[in-house]
């Protein structure tokens, strides 16, 4: 039932049946669907429509008549605001059911595979604290708090935090945040009151004018602190005067570097890095074999997660150690430095050549020999002049970003014919996609999700593809 003007309709008792990505609870009434904001699957509630598309609507909780049982307080004074962590009103066990069915529903919904025997899902031992980088913004334009007027003339309108969903000049304060254990809250903390305090400009997000841009922190299980500060136009007295406060109140600080970026865009990967103090990188290790962590370097950031993630994928593939395994989207190496001791040789592919010399650099400090590197993007390095020069693998480990692989990658992949695939991916629609095509000649023979990101949509799952006949 439903009532209201008809852009904004009132729709009464709505039973929330499952949870979009977004964190938006899915419900549905008259001829819509409705993604209403904060609402938790079971949840029995009037909704408010906000804004109306042609088959669904935007809606949220004007009453809530039953929470779900799987409700629950939310821990973060930000949730809602920021963008983050957004099933944090649900409990941690019905997120698990609830990502486990994601990816069910996208292996057989779009790659029209059988989840039966698919396992269940391996939850993070943490669900708080359980990241080991962050990155925070400086901003002159500070979303307001509920009570805040921008009529204040007072009102200090500088940032260092996050953006907010679908503002991208706009930053939240953050007080506190979640994911990353000590000290990375009092790093942030201190470092915006010391600014605020010595007048420094905070970047504008679209004037593209201020001092300071962004701040970086990333922790290792090590033990070892990287802290990198991102400037725009700043002073030289304000760089070393900011530095300095930095390594003077926080001497734990390992690594402790400066960039100045004065483009458009947030990106540091063509840009510059200065040390300030200590060498330009940390360290993260597993299993006994450490990875060097330069500002740069891509690293699975839940850091015990990635430990489980890895071991799956050397176990799907059950080498016997006189394997040729290919490390497709290898990164750093991680995967590839993780699983050499257990084959014979392993050749890694990526396209960013800094986190290929990273790849060669983790090799190296481990004395592993087996190991070879090479930088370009996929679709031109995996020629079929690539495999007769170093033979046809046995294995492949694929670990492509969120958007899959590329579709001349998968063709390359069904003329190769390696007897095995392990495929890692953090986005089970793309990995769905790809599979749908794989499925001509492999069988999907295990699948297993693994939560990486408590609190979020995102779930990794590993996919075990074995070679018909």
């Amino acid at each position: 039932m439903s009532r209201g003007k008809f852009n904004n309709p009132l729709f009464e008792n709505v039973t929330i049946i499952d949870i979009a990505e977004e964190g938006k609870g899915i419900g549905k009434a008259d001829d819509f669907v409705l993604f209403v904001e904060k609402a938790v699957p079971g949840d029995v509630a009037d909704v408010q429509v906000y804004r109306s598309k042609k088959n669904f609507a935007e809606a949220k909780i004007i009453a809530l008549k039953k929470p779900s049982e799987h409700r629950v307080e939310p821990f973060c004074e930000h949730f809602g605001t920021c963008g983050g962590c957004k099933w944090q009103h649900m409990t941690y066990a019905a997120q698990l059911q609830f990502k486990q069915k994601s990816v069910a529903d996208a292996l057989s919904r779009l790659a029209k595979i059988d989840v039966g025997g698919m396992l269940p899902i391996i939850a993070s031992p943490a669900d708080r604290y359980y990241r080991n980088k962050l990155e925070f913004t400086f901003s002159n334009k500070r979303w307001l708090y509920d009570g805040e007027s921008r009529d204040n003339e007072e009102l200090d309108m500088n940032a260092l935090g996050f953006h907010i969903p679908g503002r991208f000049d706009k930053i939240l304060d953050v007080r506190h945040c979640y994911l990353q254990a000590d000290p990375s809250n009092e790093i942030r903390n201190r470092v915006d009151a010391f600014a605020k305090l010595h007048g420094y400009t905070f970047y504008d997000l679209r004037a593209h004018t201020g001092a300071l841009r962004n701040l970086i922190i990333r922790t290792s299980s090590t033990g070892e602190l990287m802290v990198i500060v991102v400037f725009a136009y700043p002073t030289e007295e304000e760089v070393s005067r900011l530095m300095q406060f930095i390594a003077d109140e926080f001497p734990e600080i390992t690594s402790l570097l400066y960039i100045l970026n004065e483009k458009k865009n947030d990106t540091i990967f063509d840009q510059d890095v200065i040390a300030f103090k200590g060498p330009e990188y940390i360290h993260e290790e597993m299993s006994g074999i450490k990875f060097r962590i330069g500002p740069k370097s891509f690293y699975q950031t839940n850091s015990i997660q990635a430990l489980h993630l890895y071991e799956i994928a050397r176990d799907f593939a059950q080498f016997t150690g006189n394997e040729l395994v290919y490390d497709l989207y290898t990164g750093a190496g991680t995967i590839a430095n993780f699983v050499a001791g257990n084959v014979r040789e392993v050749v890694g592919v990526e396209y960013v050549p800094t986190a290929i010399e990273d790849a060669k650099i983790n090799s190296q400090i481990n004395n592993i020999t087996n190991t070879k590197f090479y930088a370009g993007d996929m679709k031109d390095v995996l020629s079929a002049d690539f495999v007769a020069e170093h033979g046809k693998p046995d294995v492949i480990i694929t670990d492509p970003p969120r958007a899959g692989m590329h579709p001349d990658v998968v063709a390359r992949l069904m003329e190769i014919e390696a007897p095995k695939i392990v495929y890692v991916s953090c986005n089970a629609a793309t990995q769905a996609r790809d599979l749908l095509v794989l499925k001509e000649k492999y069988d999907t023979v295990k699948i297993q999700p693994v939560d990486m990101f408590p609190h979020t949509q995102h779930v990794e799952n590993v996919v075990l593809l074995v070679l018909r006949g």
